[in-house]
């Protein structure tokens, strides 16, 4: 996995990029109540906001990652927003994306590096 200093993380399935937010983010974000999800076959660039996430403390946009396109989003989220903080790095991955340069990715924090910047 690979992190943000927004505090999504990303990992990689094949061809497709998986983007969640970590776990450290949920807990400061609270009680998610709500999640809006892009839609599939938007072409996305690095920093647009792609992801409103609203919880009993705020609402708060999840920037896109890297250049690419959404080729799916988990519709689960939208009926149990709570798995955000049920399961942040697991069940509760936003969307995928297909990127247009995989390299940018090496430039991201790896665990260790998140921890250090979360510390």
């Amino acid at each position: 996995m690979k992190y943000t200093e927004e505090h999504e993380w990303l990992r990689s399935e094949g061809d497709v990029v998986l983007v969640g937010i970590t776990e450290h983010a949920a807990e400061q974000l609270g009680d998610v109540v709500f999640v809006e999800l892009p839609e599939v076959g938007t072409t996305i660039a690095k920093g647009d906001d792609v992801v409103v996430i609203e919880s009993v403390k705020a609402a708060s946009d999840i920037l896109a990652p890297l250049d690419g396109e959404i080729v799916e989003v988990n519709d689960a989220l939208a009926e149990t927003p709570s798995l955000v903080n049920e399961d942040a790095t697991g069940k509760a991955w936003f969307f995928k994306m297909k990127v247009s340069n995989p390299a940018d990715m090496d430039a991201m924090l790896d665990e260790a590096a998140y921890k250090a910047f979360i510390a």
